[in-house]
C-alpha cells in the first residue's frame, strides 16, 4: 500500500489495515472482500488514510500547535478552552490539494457506480486506535449522515478531522495515557442506505447483557440507525437462537419485544438529517418482518465465523428497494473481557422500599446513592462520586459523569445503546444497574 495514497476503495482494504484506516474502514473492507460471496452485503465507499491525516497535521505546523495546547492542558488550562483551540486550528487549516482531489475522484466514482451523480453518503470517523483490546475509541469522533455533493463532502471529511480532539476525546486520551499525536483519524465515505424509510439497528451475536453465546440479539427502530445507537428510543428487539438457524424448518426467533420507538430520524429537506415523531401506527407495529430477522442472524452468524469472535454489528433496510444491509462492524469488547472463570451476582440485602419507577435494567450488579437529576452533562461538580445518575438519554458526552456514577437511570433506550459501550473504559469497579427507568449506560461497560 503506497504510503502516499490518499484514498482507497473498501473492496481494496482488509483487517490488516487498522493502522492505516481505522478499524471502522477495514472491517467494512474485510466484510466486502470476503463475505460478499455469502450474500453478506455492504455498501460500498472508500476511506481516506492515516497518511492523509499526517499531511494536514503537517501543513503550517498544525502539529506543534497542537502539542502546545496540551502542554497547556497539562498545565491547568480549561478542557472545553484547549478543545475548541485545536478544533478551530485543525478547522482552518486547508485539505492537503492532493486529498482533495483524490476524495473528490472516488466520489464522483461512487456516483458512477450507483448510476447518479452527488449520491448520499455516510461520512464517518474511524480513529487508527479503534477497537483496541485495552480501548476504545469508537463512537468518540463524529459522523454525518445524508451529505450530498462535492463540497458538503470535503467540509464533512474535514470536521470529522476536527472531532478527533472533541473535549470527551481528549479527555478519554489523557486518563488511557495515550499519546495525541499517536493516534490518526481515517474517514469513511459510503453509499446511504435509505433506512430514513424503513429501518435500521444493532446487531449483538450473544447477549449484550448476560453474555450467553447463543443467541443473536437484534435491536430495530424505524428511520436511519443513529436513534439507536444513541439510545434515543426504546426500539424493538428480537432474539434469535443460533442452533435453530441450522434448519430451516425451525423457528429460530424465541423472543421478540416490541418497543415505543416515538422518534425516528430521517433525511432534513437541505441535507444531513432530523428527528420526528413516529407515527401510532409504527409505535405499534414490529420494525423486522420473522424472515427479515432470520436473514440478518443469519448473517451477523457468518460474520461472526469470519471473525472468530462475538461481533456488534449495525444494520440497516432501504426502504425504497427493501434490501437489508450492513452497515458497520466490530468486535464485542464488552462480554468477551470478563473473566471466564469468575462468576459473580449481587443481591440486595436490605428490604426494598417502595417503587418508585421500573423499566429494563441493564447490568448485572445493584447501584445505590444519592440521586441525582441533570439534564446536561455540564454539571460535573454537582454531581457526587457514587452518586445515581438520572437523566433524559446519555451520549458520549457524558462520560466524566459516568465515571463517578454508581448507576444511571434514563427515559429511552435498549439494553445495548452504543452509549452504553463507550463509557467508563477499564474501570476498576463492577458493573452497575439501577432498578427503575431504563438505563442505558453503566459506569464500567466498555465501548
Amino acid at each position: 500500500m503506497a504510503s502516499t495514497r490518499h484514498v482507497i476503495p473498501f473492496a481494496e482494504l482488509g483487517r490488516q489495515d487498522v493502522g492505516s484506516v481505522g478499524g471502522k474502514n477495514a472491517s467494512l473492507g474485510e466484510m466486502t472482500a470476503h463475505l460478499a460471496g455469502a450474500g453478506v452485503r455492504v455498501p460500498p465507499g472508500f476511506a481516506t488514510t492515516a497518511d492523509a491525516y499526517g499531511e494536514l497535521l503537517d501543513g503550517h505546523g498544525l502539529r506543534g500547535r497542537i502539542e502546545e495546547q496540551i502542554v497547556r492542558l497539562r498545565e491547568g488550562a480549561a478542557l472545553d478552552e484547549v478543545g475548541a483551540a485545536i478544533r478551530s486550528m485543525t478547522l482552518a487549516e486547508p485539505l492537503p490539494p492532493g486529498l482533495r482531489a483524490e476524495i473528490v475522484s472516488a466520489y464522483e466514482q461512487l456516483g458512477r457506480d450507483e448510476g447518479r451523480a452527488d449520491p448520499e453518503v455516510a461520512v464517518r470517523s474511524s480513529a487508527t486506535a479503534e477497537d483496541l483490546p485495552e480501548a476504545s475509541f469508537a463512537g468518540q469522533q463524529e459522523t454525518y449522515l445524508n451529505v450530498r455533493g462535492t463540497a458538503r463532502l470535503l467540509e464533512s471529511v474535514h470536521r470529522c478531522y476536527a472531532s478527533l480532539y472533541t473535549d470527551r476525546a481528549i479527555d478519554y486520551r489523557e486518563r488511557m495515557g495515550f499519546d495525541h499525536l499517536q493516534v490518526a483519524l481515517s474517514v469513511g465515505v459510503q453509499a446511504m442506505v435509505r433506512s430514513d424509510l424503513a429501518g435500521a439497528g444493532v446487531i449483538f451475536t450473544l447477549d449484550p447483557e448476560s453474555g450467553f453465546p447463543e443467541v443473536i440479539v437484534i435491536s430495530a427502530a424505524f428511520g436511519l440507525g443513529e436513534t439507536v445507537v444513541s439510545g434515543q428510543v426504546d426500539p424493538d428487539e428480537y432474539t434469535v437462537f443460533k442452533p435453530g438457524l441450522e434448519d430451516p424448518e425451525l423457528d429460530p426467533l424465541i423472543d421478540v419485544r416490541v418497543g415505543a420507538k416515538r422518534r425516528k430520524a430521517v433525511y432534513a429537506e437541505h441535507g444531513l438529517t432530523r428527528t420526528v415523531d413516529t407515527t401510532p401506527e409504527e409505535r405499534s407495529q414490529r420494525v423486522l418482518t420473522d424472515t427479515e430477522v432470520r436473514l440478518l442472524a443469519d448473517w451477523a452468524l457468518t460474520v461472526e465465523g469470519h471473525y472468530g469472535c462475538p461481533m456488534d454489528l449495525e444494520w440497516a433496510k432501504d426502504g425504497l428497494t427493501g434490501d437489508l444491509w450492513i452497515v458497520q462492524a466490530r468486535p464485542e469488547t464488552v462480554q468477551s473481557r470478563h473473566a471466564a472463570s469468575t462468576l459473580r451476582r449481587c443481591r440486595l440485602t436490605a428490604a426494598p422500599g417502595t417503587p418508585l419507577v421500573d423499566g429494563t435494567a441493564v447490568g448485572e450488579a445493584i447501584g445505590s446513592g444519592p440521586v441525582v437529576l441533570l439534564d446536561t452533562p455540564v454539571d460535573l461538580d454537582r454531581f457526587p462520586a457514587g452518586g445515581v445518575l438520572v437523566t433524559g438519554i446519555t451520549d458520549p458526552d457524558w462520560e466524566p459523569i459516568m465515571k463517578r456514577a454508581s448507576a444511571i437511570v434514563t427515559d429511552h433506550g435498549g439494553r445495548a445503546p452504543r452509549t452504553q459501550r463507550l463509557s467508563a473504559v477499564n474501570s476498576a469497579s463492577p458493573p452497575s444497574s439501577a432498578p427503575g427507568g431504563r438505563p442505558t449506560s453503566c459506569p464500567t461497560d466498555r465501548r
